[in-house]
């Protein structure tokens, strides 16, 4: 479907019944985990909670999630999850479809944010100051401690926003550094189809299959941050593979320049 052709009946729908429910559910599960947060702000009943929301909120949009790799990831390890990144679907969509629980690495500007930005700070989420270089670099210093330090799993859109036309943007360095800092093995993931149910800049929903391809861990091992543009590449190289049907390409780029 020509995503710039969003039928009539989809805007309705949105506007009638999708957002509004939707929005219901996140005001209720949000107001939930944050009141409860004094007594368990991370651990498995915020796990719970947000895969209630996510489950709940795919449902309502009619998205079909099909997950694949997921027996590559081991519990109780940390990873630094870098996915392409085609729509607002995809946060519900990633919570649902990990084996694994992580947080977000996200926007600080998403703290100002009623709800969401209430949850991130309660929940233990990770955010970083994209408009300053050294307050970025200071927070990715930060995650990495708390990598190493609590076997954490963060997820990271490298990207740096959503791709509007569904091809993969070039990725920035922040996903390597994290990686290489923290000694966590850098997971691949490719998502299909999130684009079609809900498109960056729209707000028609349309009921659709959603595809989450998770690929083979890579280890930063013996890396320096010195090495984090061809580490970058790496990963980029390894989700286009991914988008492109295949796990990994004939003949991996090194990760060392």
């Amino acid at each position: 479907m020509d995503l710039r052709k969003r039928p009539l009946w989809g805007y309705l729908r949105s506007w009638l019944w999708i957002i509004p429910a939707a929005g219901i559910v996140t005001a209720v599960l949000v107001t939930l985990a944050v009141a409860t947060a004094p007594w368990a702000p991370a651990g498995p009943w915020q796990t719970r909670l947000y895969r209630l929301w996510a489950r709940t909120v795919l449902a309502i949009f009619g998205a079909r999630v099909r997950v694949t790799g997921a027996g590559r990831l081991a519990p109780g390890r940390s990873y630094v999850i870098v996915s392409n990144h085609l729509s607002l679907a995809d946060t519900p969509v990633m919570l649902h479809a990990m084996p694994v629980p992580f947080r977000f690495l996200a926007k600080r500007e998403l703290l100002g944010v009623p709800f969401i930005g209430w949850y991130l700070r309660r929940a233990g989420h990770l955010t970083v100051d994209r408009r300053s270089v050294r307050s970025s670099i200071e927070s990715l210093n930060e995650a990495a401690r708390l990598l190493r330090e609590h076997s954490l799993s963060v997820l990271i859109f490298p990207e740096g926003g959503r791709s509007r036309d569904g091809s993969l943007r070039p990725f920035k360095e922040g996903a390597a550094w994290l990686a290489i800092a923290s000694g966590a093995e850098a997971v691949p993931v490719a998502i299909l189809g999130a684009g079609h149910v809900l498109p960056a800049g729209d707000s028609c929903i349309l009921p659709g299959d959603v595809e989450v391809r998770i690929g083979e861990p890579v280890s930063p091992a013996g890396l320096t941050l010195r090495d984090r543009a061809a580490f970058t590449r790496l990963l980029e190289e390894r989700v286009r593979c991914l988008l492109a049907g295949a796990d990994t390409p004939p003949q991996s780029t090194s990760a060392r320049s």
